[in-house]
């Protein structure tokens, strides 16, 4: 099977579930805490291994307990860790508030180790970049550590796929990199100018995207709304899929990406992928934790068979 290549971080996530945030000074009491696998990379990578895909993982993790957790989760989902580079620095962890309520998040993150991953790293692993059937990147990870990759998967001929998340602005010519590009409402806004609150809009982000120099399209996901699959041949709006009560929404747009690279490397056309990849990430959103959340390929054909 062709493989993937996932370049990004991993962080063990902290999770504190809560009736509401604290204000500057409080402390309140929380309705629960977990701690567990994190890191929009790395859940993207293992969403994609659970979905049946060859997966391979180029980062960056310390020698320490994080980074035991990082170890024992991909081997759990089948991706390759021979591209990961295990140093003193110390693994990145992330601070994640769960609203009880409705199950929404917010979130800070600080890269650790990954963060200290430079060009020379991705350099040095261009032969597995370049023979990949699809390369996905995000922007946690320095921003010009993203940038190698794409060039280098570009130049090989690998599929391109840049999740451009934290929301952050990018250098010239890096959306002419991008095959796909698969914002949220918040990343549309800021890379298009456009605020994006209903389908008409988020077309109108897309067709930005689209004259920025994005090569095929661009998927914009909606949380309940599901998707808009936006490509200068057509627009297609793929709705979330029923798959039980949303617990929590972490890790939902990492669901949505590593499925729908897993279905690219496999062959499928791309509104095929990306309904594939609505159903990944409705089954993600409702169970906790966000590389924890991650369904098998089994659950996501159970899913589509409905």
């Amino acid at each position: 099977m062709p493989h993937i290549v996932v370049l990004g971080i991993f962080v063990a996530d902290t999770t504190f579930r809560a009736t509401r945030m604290p204000r500057m000074g409080e402390t309140i009491l929380g309705d629960g805490f977990a701690l567990g696998p994190g890191g929009k990379g790395s859940n993207q990578a293992v969403a994609a291994g659970r979905a049946g895909a060859d997966v391979r993982f180029i980062s960056r993790i310390g020698r320490d307990t994080f980074g035991d957790m990082a170890m024992q989760v991909w081997r759990d989902a089948g991706v390759g860790t021979d591209a990961v580079i295990r140093g003193e620095d110390a693994t990145g962890a992330a601070f994640i508030y769960v609203d009880s309520a409705s199950g929404d998040n917010a979130i800070i993150v600080a890269p650790g180790a990954a963060g200290k991953l430079t060009p020379a790293d991705i350099e040095a692993e261009a032969d597995l970049i370049a023979g990949a059937a699809v390369f996905v990147t995000q922007l946690e990870q320095p921003m010009d550590v993203a940038l190698s990759g794409l060039r280098i998967a570009r130049a090989g001929g690998a599929i391109t796929l840049l999740n451009p998340a934290p929301a952050a602005t990018l250098p010239e010519g890096m959306l002419e990199l991008c095959d796909y590009v698969t914002p949220n409402e918040t990343e549309a806004e800021a890379l298009s100018g456009v605020a994006v609150t209903d389908i008409d809009s988020a077309r109108a982000a897309g067709d930005a995207l689209l004259e920025k120099g994005v090569g095929r399209a661009a998927l914009l996901t909606l949380g309940a709304q599901g998707s808009l699959f936006h490509s200068a041949e057509q627009s297609i709006h793929i709705p979330a899929m029923s798959a039980g009560p949303v617990v929590e929404t972490t890790g939902a747009g990492d669901a949505f990406n590593g499925g729908f690279a897993a279905a690219l490397a496999e062959g499928a056309d791309p509104v095929t992928a990306a309904r594939f990849a609505c159903a990944v990430a409705s089954l993600s959103v409702t169970r906790p934790g966000a590389a924890a959340s991650m369904p098998t390929r089994a659950e996501v054909e159970a899913l589509l068979a409905r």
